[in-house]
């Protein structure tokens, strides 16, 4: 997590000293050792998390998993109360 926040922080902060923020990303990820794809993937899930994107935060991701697991752990224990 500190490489993500590391990486998006430096990309926001030499975004002006490029064409595009994708010519940023590829700057950053070239120097940070990660791909470009990556790095736009860390970029767009800080966007989420922060508000200025649409779409599922970090925090939301996360509820989903743990109702899943809820999920699969009540299914399951409703078929062992069905055989019993």
């Amino acid at each position: 997590p500190e490489v993500r926040e590391r990486a998006v922080r430096m990309v926001a902060e030499c975004r002006g000293d490029h064409p595009s923020q994708w010519a940023a990303i590829e700057s950053i990820a070239a120097k940070i050792g990660c791909t470009s794809q990556t790095l736009l993937t860390w970029m767009r899930q800080h966007e989420r998390d922060s508000g200025q994107r649409e779409g599922p935060t970090t925090a939301d991701q996360k509820r989903v998993k743990e109702l899943e697991r809820e999920v699969r752990e009540l299914r399951k224990a409703n078929e062992i109360l069905k055989l019993a």
